[in-house]
């Protein structure tokens, strides 16, 4: 079974068509690299799938059932987290503060409950040990490396026990030695049977860590194929247009 569906998936916005019937299946497990130029419509099947906008037709199905997301709490309920290009990081807080941000941890009786630091350093700890990263809980995120700010989103999303991570561009505008870190992170999400879409320009990032790869373009998915089956060469065809279909 899979573990999302989307069907015939439109959305405009008074006269202008973003999106025109896009399907789309996503299984436990797999990482899906999501393609295509600026415009082409990615960023607004992402916030339908988020729970930002809600589709002009079409039809979702999550984790084996019909699902309408009214807000994007929805969708983090039914276990569908985004790790957005800027990750929405405090930089003058620790790492465990930022991974708690929002679901801090007390102790103590009601009206005098305190904020549980102890509990949530050793949980971020176990979160960061997870993932295999060197990132520590006491380090102020204004400090650290982009593959570190990465490990503390995507630890927050295993706070949250995602079944779905979306990522934005996480590997733009980070050193060579960030993005093995990055492309680490995302393999351990996937050995741990949680799906991913990772959406980038970069196409080595797609080939090396990705199942299958989609192209959006001019609003329509035009290329759904395993890795194995396509090049380089003819993604880049498929988002310049100089090849209208796989």
């Amino acid at each position: 079974m899979a573990l999302l569906q989307l069907r015939d998936i439109g959305k405009e916005f008074g006269a202008i068509r973003a999106l025109g019937g896009v399907d789309l299946t996503l299984h436990r497990g797999e990482v899906l690299g999501l393609m295509g130029d600026n415009g082409a419509g990615k960023s607004t099947l992402v916030r339908i799938m988020a729970g930002n906008f809600r589709p002009s037709h079409g039809t979702m199905h999550f984790n084996g059932r019909p699902v309408e997301f009214h807000r994007p709490a929805d969708a983090r309920d039914a276990g569908i987290e985004v790790v957005y290009q800027d990750l929405a990081l405090a930089d003058n807080l620790t790492a465990a503060a930022n991974v708690f941000l929002g679901r801090e941890l007390r102790r103590g009786v009601w009206p005098f409950r305190l904020l549980d630091h102890a509990a949530m350093q050793q949980r971020a700890a176990e979160l960061f040990q997870e993932l295999k990263s060197e990132t520590r809980p006491g380090d102020l995120v204004r400090q650290m490396s982009g593959g570190q700010r990465q490990a503390v989103a995507i630890a927050r999303t295993r706070l949250a026990d995602a079944r779905l991570v979306i990522m934005d561009e996480p590997t733009a505008a980070i050193s060579v030695r960030q993005v093995h870190e990055v492309l680490d992170l995302i393999q351990r999400l996937r050995d741990r049977g949680i799906a991913v879409i990772l959406i980038s320009h970069r196409m080595p990032d797609v080939f090396t860590v990705c199942d299958r790869v989609a192209v959006m373009r001019r609003g329509r998915k035009v290329a759904d194929k395993p890795i194995g089956q396509t090049s380089p060469e003819e993604i880049t065809g498929l988002i310049t247009g100089a090849l209208e279909v796989a």
